[in-house]
């Protein structure tokens, strides 16, 4: 299985913002099974956007790559069966 390209966040903690270092990446709620449908964001030329169904609120932070979120651990990994 080939692996993804855009970064997914996930909000396991309850965070009412997570700082992330893309404008364009999914989030995907909770771990599994907590998740909600994997969506698509794109920040555009804003620095903040809204989950609609989870209601967190992601803020660019260029200082951060990719793979990292502030808080820490809002990373998704996807487990292999």
């Amino acid at each position: 299985m080939a692996g993804h390209n855009i970064p997914h966040f996930q909000n396991d903690g309850g965070h009412r913002v997570i700082e992330v270092g893309v404008k364009e990446f999914m989030c995907t709620g909770a771990s599994i099974p907590y998740d909600h449908p994997h969506i698509f964001i794109d920040m555009g030329d804003e620095n903040e956007k809204v989950c609609s169904y989870c209601s967190t609120l992601y803020r660019f932070n260029g200082a951060l790559k990719a793979t990292q979120t502030n808080p820490a651990g809002c990373v998704f990994h996807f487990q292999v069966a």
